[in-house]
């Protein structure tokens, strides 16, 4: 490997676990829901594969953009609607984690889900148990039912089983397919925060599809222990009743995705904040500070109808670091030059359409 190709992969994991691990984990941790609540619920290789998905992807993503350059990255447009099918995708999850979570407490209440240990975990534990599910069995391994009390098994009619479940056919417990854990992580390329959008510009700008691999496998590793942490915890109390709290959470943030979406797309106009307009005529260049609540000054005036100049400055890092102005992906910091424009504004977005600006043009 090229010291270049190493420096960038170092470069990439300091920027993943020092910048990274907030914004992507908040943008794509989401996803991580999907695996949640299964009969293997706790099982760590799920995490691991998601893991190992995503590194393939941005891996992937990263030698295509050092080989090909900028012609093969996402425009804008069609990352606002990966981030609303994302955020849609999220919500969709964690409906059905609060209701397993509801499920769960109901369970509880009616004494099914004892915490003494007691006949009801013994059921639960040949549940888990694909023969026992298979024909139905859900007493405890080694106990015959009491007489009278015969569980419905998977040699009596189905009627007889519906009557068991007052006319329902019984429920079998979901099972998660071996391929959804590494496609929801390689899914994780399409929905990138803002720092992933750094690191593609890295790739790019690297001209060599090892060095852009590189920078990209290194982001991943450096973001790899928060996600590991996030997918222990989020598998470990989805068969609790914490199940619906991580339900709403999960909601409240695949309902931020899609917003942000749909901000990045510009599809709901926001009105420009209002501010003191400068006498006299309109300058022809101006600084604007990213810090990591937004953009500073948020509203600017620059002249209608002449080539303008916005020179962006970094005060801090995070999502604003890389800027949606005028149907083009900015990493920052850098000096943009607009064409001219008629009176009017323009309103530019961070790369996660989470925080916006606005030019008057006067």
């Amino acid at each position: 490997m090229s010291a270049q190709a190493l420096t960038l992969l170092a470069g990439g994991a300091a920027a993943g676990l020092l910048a990274g691990t907030a914004t992507c984990t908040a943008a794509q941790g989401g996803l991580l829901i999907g695996l949640a609540g299964d009969r293997r619920g706790r099982d760590p290789a799920l995490v691991g594969w998601f893991l190992a998905g995503r590194l393939a992807s941005h891996t992937a993503a990263g030698a295509l953009l050092g080989l090909l350059g900028s012609a093969v990255s996402l425009p804008p447009q069609a990352r606002a609607v990966l981030l609303v099918a994302a955020g849609v995708t999220v919500v969709v999850f964690a409906v059905r984690l609060i209701r397993r979570g509801r499920a769960s407490c109901e369970d509880h209440a009616a004494g099914t889900d004892p915490a003494d240990g007691s006949e009801a975990r013994a059921e639960h534990s040949a549940c888990s148990d694909p023969a026992a599910c298979a024909t139905g069995r859900t007493h405890a391994p080694g106990r015959e039912p009491a007489a009278g009390h015969e569980h419905a098994t998977g040699d009596e009619p189905m009627a007889a089983r519906e009557h068991a479940t007052h006319g329902k056919p019984a429920a079998r417990p979901a099972v998660i397919s071996r391929w959804r854990a590494p496609l929801l992580g390689a899914a994780t390329i399409l929905v990138p925060c803002g720092v992933t959008l750094g690191m593609e510009m890295v790739a790019i700008s690297s001209g060599s599809p090892l060095a852009g691999a590189a920078v990209m496998a290194g982001f991943v590793a450096g973001t790899a222990p928060a996600f590991a942490l996030l997918g222990y915890v989020l598998r470990r109390i989805s068969r609790t009743r914490l199940a619906r709290a991580a339900g709403v959470v999960a909601l409240a943030a695949g309902l931020w995705t899609a917003g942000s979406g749909i901000s990045l797309g510009g599809w709901l106009g926001a009105p420009a904040p209002a501010e003191a307009r400068p006498q006299g005529p309109a300058p022809t260049s101006v600084t604007v500070w990213a810090t990591r609540d937004g953009y500073r000054p948020a509203m600017v005036d620059l002249r209608a109808n002449t080539e303008v100049v916005v020179v962006f400055e970094v005060l801090d890092r995070g999502c604003t670091d890389t800027v949606v102005i005028d149907g083009r992906d900015v990493a920052l910091p850098a000096t943009v030059r607009l064409p001219p424009h008629p009176p009017g504004t323009l309103r530019y977005v961070c790369g996660m359409g989470m925080y916006a600006g606005f030019i008057n043009f006067s």
